[in-house]
């Protein structure tokens, strides 16, 4: 770093993005992305004619995709706020909503970008830890001390709460903003949604990226009473209001009116997470009971950054974390089914050794 840097950032540890290959052809299950192209129609809405747009300015209100996502879930256009991916999203909700006497609260292990979100953000954290078997309690979270971050399922565990249990922890917050982060909800949770229209302090921020196979054109969505979406609004247009690009919103306005495609897609991808989960057990794997498009694991033959190496000398990139309570564990990306069987044939061949 530079000698210009705030020393604010001094000691700043920054989100580690999964690794991104370049010299090499990795069967790539590090990242979470879905192993499926868009929708066609989505591919036929990015037009020469479009291209010929990209001089000017996107809709900084986004009214289109607004629309679109608002109709979809019985909701109005202002109920709803897009993002450049669900990480935004997040970031201004941290800005909006934390500060010198207001900590965030979120979990030990979850999503890493919160710590980074809070420390950049200059904001306190209140740490709860998950319990023994890595669930989150949803107690710790009864009239917390700030705002609450919950991701549901969780990252990079992949459980989820049921929705009473989230209900009851925006219910048990009356004075607290609740942010429950569904970037995999579409793979076998509970969507908290409907309880936007029934608590004003509720956020529920979702992604285009996993389910609707779209993490390069960066779309996120965040639902939430018209009040909070006016507070993320500010954030909005004090940062960036051109935030998503004019390719991006019609993609997802597409993507969006394509619901049998990606339902689909969805489907093949958690038969085939549990498909994997059964060969994963029958090799004597600890395997969580995830609700993502990942599965989080245990051999249960080797440490996890060695087994996290030992598929990278074979040609399959899983994601491993250092952190001590998970340091046994990879999060395994489910991709299609030539990419487990590669996955599985890599294990296989690291067991025989």
């Amino acid at each position: 770093m530079s000698s210009f840097l705030s020393g604010r950032f001094y000691d700043i540890k920054a989100y580690v993005p999964g690794e991104q290959p370049q010299n090499r052809s990795y069967v790539k299950l590090n990242t979470n992305e879905s192993p499926f192209p868009p929708s066609p129609k989505v591919i036929a809405a990015l037009s020469s004619e479009e291209l010929s747009r990209l001089n000017l300015y996107p809709d900084p209100d986004a009214r289109a995709a607004s629309l679109a996502i608002a109709k979809q879930h019985g909701l109005g256009p202002k109920n709803i706020i897009l993002g450049n991916g669900s990480d935004e999203l997040l970031a201004f909700a941290f800005q909006a909503y934390c500060d010198s006497i207001v900590p965030a609260v979120y979990a030990d292990i979850t999503y890493g970008f919160y710590s980074v979100f809070a420390r950049i953000n200059c904001i306190e954290s209140i740490v709860a830890p998950l319990d023994e078997s890595f669930s989150l309690v949803p107690s710790d979270y009864y009239d917390a001390d700030g705002a609450v971050f919950i991701a549901n399922p969780n990252a990079p565990t992949g459980l989820a709460l049921p929705l009473e249990d989230i209900e009851n922890i925006v219910r048990f917050n009356p004075d607290n903003v609740v942010v429950v982060d569904e970037a995999y909800a579409a793979f076998g949770a509970q969507s908290a949604v409907p309880l936007v229209k029934m608590y004003d302090n509720l956020i529920v921020v979702q992604t285009m990226s996993k389910s609707r196979n779209l993490a390069g054109a960066r779309v996120g969505y965040a639902f939430a009473d018209s009040s909070l979406i006016a507070d993320l609004n500010i954030m909005k247009f004090s940062f960036n209001p051109y935030n998503v690009n004019r390719l991006s919103l019609l993609a997802a306005v597409a993507a969006i009116e394509d619901d049998e495609y990606y339902s689909a897609c969805v489907a093949k991808i958690v038969q085939t997470r549990e498909d994997t989960a059964s060969e994963l057990t029958d090799r004597g794997f600890d395997v969580l009971d995830g609700k993502a498009n990942f599965l989080f694991v245990k051999p249960g033959f080797i440490g996890g950054e060695n087994y996290y190496l030992g598929l990278k000398e074979r040609g399959v990139l899983v994601r491993h974390f250092k952190q001590e309570r998970i340091k046994d564990y990879v999060r395994v990306t489910i991709g299609d089914d030539a990419q487990m069987k590669a996955f599985l044939s890599a294990t296989d061949d690291m067991m025989k050794e």
